[in-house]
C-alpha cells in the first residue's frame, strides 16, 4: 500500500536562512544510511523530505532511515496523482487496514496545501470523515478528542497525501554539522554510548584506543574494532587510532606512587589523545565519564585529567546514572559487544587503592620523575590507524 516515506525533522526547522545546508546534509545521509538495502529517491518538498519506496518492503526501509540524526519520525505513507476522490478513496482504503488491525476510535484530520482548493483545512476533514463513516458505518467510532488512530489527509500543489502512523526517530541534528571529535573509545559500557550522543549533536567522530599489548589480548582490540563497527552505522566511516601505552604504564609503575598510576596514566591518554585530536583536525575530545562511576572520575580527579590538555573534552554521560546508560547501550545495539568479558589497559595496571581525591600539584610534581615528551612521542609514532564502515 505505501509508496513514499515523510521524514520528519526536529531543530532543523528553526534554523532560518541556514536550514538548506541542514536538510542537504540529511539528504544525503539518509542516501547514505540506505545504500546497503539499495539506490533511494531522496528529495524535499515544501518544506518536507520524502523517500520513495518503490518495490522496498517499507519496514526495512524505515528501520534504517530512523537511525539518521536529525530524523524524529518517519511517515509511511501513499502519495497519488492530484485528485480529491482519490484522496478519499485512500484515506478510506488505509482506515480500513487500521479497522483489520483492531484500531477502536479515529478522526481525520487535513492540510490543504492547495490555498485555491474550494474547501479549508477543517471543512476537508468533516468531509472527509463524513465520507470514511458512510462507508465503515459503526465498525469504529469517531473520537475527536483522544483517538486511538489519525488518518492524515493532505491536498498539495501537485499532489494527495495519506498517513497515519509515525514511527520515532532518534533526532538530533544531520552528522557533519557540527564539527569533528575524537573520543577515546575502551571495550566498556560507557565510551560507545558517550559517542553516539555526540554524534547525534552533528559531529563527526574518530576514535582512539588506548591498549596494553601484550598484557592485554589482540581479542581486546578486536571488541573495540567491533564497536567502531556498530557505531558506523549512525557516524559514518571511523578512523580508529590504536594506541600501545605499555611502556607508559612501566615508566609510571616504576617512578610513580601506586595509588597515582590510574590517574597519571589518565593524563597521558589525554595528552595523546589531544596530539592526535589536533593533528586529524578535530575540535574536542570526548570521554565516556560519570562522576562517581569510577576512582579516577570523581571531581578531584576529572580536574587533574582536564589540566593535562586544552581542548574542550566532552562528557555527555557526566550525570547520568549507570542503569541510563545501559538502556541507551542496549538501544543502539553496543550493550551485547560491551559486555563480553576482556581486559582493558586500565584494569591490567590499575592499583589496589588508587587515589580518590588526588591533587593536582601532587599528581604534576610525580609527573617531574618521568620523561613526558618522550613517552608520548614514543606511543604516537607507533599508532596503528584502521577505517572501521559498517
Amino acid at each position: 500500500m505505501y509508496n513514499v516515506l515523510i521524514v520528519k525533522y526536529g531543530e532543523i526547522g528553526v534554523k532560518g536562512k541556514n536550514r538548506y545546508i541542514f536538510e542537504n546534509k540529511l539528504i544525503k545521509n539518509i542516501k547514505n544510511m540506505l545504500k546497503p538495502i539499495g539506490t533511494f529517491k531522496v528529495y524535499k518538498e515544501y518544506g518536507r523530505i520524502y523517500v520513495d519506496l518503490e518495490d522496498y518492503e517499507y519496514e526495512e526501509v524505515i528501520e534504517e532511515v530512523k537511525k539518521v540524526f536529525g530524523i524524529v519520525g518517519v511517515c509511511p505513507g501513499v502519495r497519488a496523482e492530484k485528485d480529491y476522490d482519490k484522496l478519499k478513496e485512500l484515506a478510506l482504503k488505509m482506515l480500513e487496514e487500521k479497522i483489520e488491525e483492531g484500531a477502536k476510535s479515529f478522526k481525520v484530520e487535513s492540510r490543504r496545501g492547495d490555498k485555491s482548493f474550494r474547501l479549508t483545512s477543517q471543512e476537508m476533514s468533516l468531509d472527509i470523515g463524513g465520507y470514511l463513516v458512510s462507508q465503515v458505518k459503526d465498525r469504529i467510532k469517531v473520537d475527536v478528542r483522544n483517538p486511538e488512530i489519525k488518518i492524515k489527509c493532505e491536498l498539495r500543489e501537485s499532489h494527495i497525501m495519506v498517513y497515519s502512523d509515525t514511527v520515532p526517530g532518534y533526532g538530533g541534528l544531520p552528522l557533519g554539522t557540527n564539527g569533528k571529535a575524537m573520543s577515546l573509545l575502551s571495550g566498556g559500557i560507557d565510551s560507545p554510548v558517550a559517542t553516539w550522543m555526540v554524534a547525534k549533536r552533528g559531529m563527526e567522530i574518530e576514535a582512539i584506543h588506548f591498549h596494553s599489548y601484550p598484557f592485554t589480548s589482540e581479542k581486546s582490540q578486536e571488541k573495540v574494532r567491533d564497536l567502531a563497527k556498530i557505531l558506523s552505522k549512525y557516524c559514518g566511516r571511523i578512523k580508529l587510532h590504536k594506541v600501545n601505552i605499555v611502556e607508559i604504564q612501566k615508566a609510571i609503575g616504576l617512578n610513580c606512587r601506586e595509588e597515582e598510576t590510574t590517574i597519571i596514566s589518565r593524563r597521558f591518554m589525554m595528552r595523546i589523545a589531544q596530539r592526535v585530536a589536533e593533528k586529524r583536525f578535530c575540535d574536542a575530545l570526548v570521554t565516556g565519564e560519570s562522576i562517581g562511576q569510577v576512582a579516577s572520575q570523581t571531581i578531584q580527579g576529572l580536574t587533574c585529567t582536564n589540566a593535562s590538555v586544552t581542548l574542550p573534552v566532552f562528557r555527555p554521560l557526566i550525570a547520568m546514572d549507570k542503569s541510563d546508560i545501559v538502556s541507551l547501550a542496549e538501544k543502539i545495539g553496543t550493550f551485547e559487544t560491551s559486555i563480553i568479558p576482556e581486559e582493558d589497559c586500565c584494569s591490567v595496571f590499575s592499583p589496589k587503592k588508587p587515589v580518590t581525591k588526588p591533587r593536582l600539584e601532587r599528581i604534576e610534581k610525580s609527573e617531574t620523575e618521568l620523561d613526558v615528551e618522550k613517552l608520548i612521542q614514543d606511543a604516537i609514532d607507533n599508532i596503528e590507524v584502521e577505517d572501521i564502515e559498517f
